[in-house]
């Protein structure tokens, strides 16, 4: 049976693809405010893990004076035997560690803070033997992505000169750069399954600054056949739910496959945001929006895209619209996990079959407390 991941109320729980077997992972190490897994080992069965202990928060101190200063912690957690092993412990360089690919069973890219400047380096598990994968000044990198042969990584970075997509070798060397252009946004790129192809998005910040919705684009890896797969902002991209008293969020970003199409959460028509972006107003907590339920109207659905001939298909339907994201299939390619958030309502975790048949509400988490980011474990780890 194929499983999959959430997160409630910063834990981490696993659950069957059709309901049974919810568990939520018990972590008995103190002072870890939330966990979240990262990424998986080839063998399926270990898991790694980022914690984080309590923020250090301050009120009306802007997001980066505080959340990059809060120490986190990294962990292999091993789902058949249950044992937890801290990883990441030896020269330390900074208290703000966040894994961002495990390159193999042996290294792995991790985002340093240090003095507000986020850096990639290649490192050992354990710490040792740090070395630059991107450069100090040139940007934040993150939304890593690699590709199926393992030779080369994707990612974008928020630099000096706007958000731009890039690949490399697992060094960070024989760069290209994908997508760069003034007055654009481009965030997310994911490989495709057969390894010729780039996803990722596009979005207008100087007529969207809340970042609520984006393009779907393609390109091929060195940079050429690039082209965009919608118009006028069809993607949701800021996730954004929640009332005032219980509100959440993340970057959307695109689904591959398993035969080579796209998945992504598609605007209705009119559709509109109830949490509003205030670009007037200093970002002290890296949300910075007010609550407008009575402004909102449509919603998002999951779609499936054709990148070769651009056909589009609708996978969920909901009347009254609601918000439909975080698609993904699972590793056999049998069903797809998303959420679902009514207009003002924390989101449920909805299970489908892949062609959109039999959708059904798999959980909201204790309480209706609502579950996010759902995350399909690999097939060697079924059971």
């Amino acid at each position: 049976m194929a499983r999959f991941f959430f997160v409630s109320q910063g834990k981490t729980a696993l659950i069957n693809a059709d309901g049974t077997g919810l568990r939520f992972l018990e972590f008995n190490v103190p002072n870890q405010a939330t966990w979240q897994p990262a990424d998986f080992f080839s063998d399926g069965r270990r898991v790694l893990f980022l914690s984080m202990e309590p923020r250090r928060d301050g009120p009306g101190r802007p997001f980066e004076e505080y959340y990059t200063q809060t120490p986190t912690h990294l962990w292999i957690y091993d789902l058949d035997s249950g044992s937890l092993k801290e990883i990441a412990t030896r020269d330390r360089m900074a208290p703000f560690y966040t894994p961002q690919l495990l390159l193999n069973d042996e290294r792995i890219l991790m985002q340093v803070v240090r003095n507000k400047v986020g850096q990639t380096f290649s490192m050992n598990l354990d710490g040792t033997d740090a070395r630059e994968f991107t450069h100090a000044g040139e940007g934040l990198p993150y939304g890593l992505s690699l590709s199926p042969d393992k030779r080369r990584v994707a990612w974008h970075i928020a630099g000096p000169a706007g958000y731009q997509i890039w690949t490399g070798d697992v060094t960070g060397g024989q760069r290209v750069k994908i997508a760069a252009q003034a007055g654009h946004l481009y965030f997310g790129p994911t490989w495709s399954p057969d390894g010729n192809w780039l996803a990722y998005q596009d979005c207008q910040p100087g007529t969207d600054p809340g970042h609520d919705w984006s393009d779907v684009c393609v390109s091929r890896p060195d940079g050429s056949e690039q082209r965009a797969l919608t118009q006028g902002g069809a993607m949701w991209f800021a996730a954004t739910y929640g009332n005032s008293q219980n509100r959440g969020g993340g970057s959307n970003i695109v689904a591959w496959t398993h035969d080579n199409a796209i998945l992504f959460p598609r605007r209705l028509p009119g559709a509109k945001v109830p949490w509003e972006f205030q670009a007037q107003r200093p970002d002290t907590d890296h949300f910075n929006r007010d609550f407008k339920p009575d402004l909102a109207r449509g919603g998002t659905e999951i779609c499936r895209l054709d990148p070769r001939d651009h056909s589009l298909t609708h996978l969920t339907d909901s009347e009254p619209a609601v918000w439909d994201f975080r698609a993904s299939e699972s590793s056999d390619g049998r069903w797809i996990v998303f959420c679902r958030a009514a207009t003002g309502d924390v989101p449920a975790v909805w299970v489908m079959d892949a062609d959109g048949r039999n959708p059904r509400q798999i959980t909201k988490g204790p309480g209706d407390c609502g579950v996010d980011h759902p995350r399909w474990l690999p097939v060697a780890a079924q059971r």
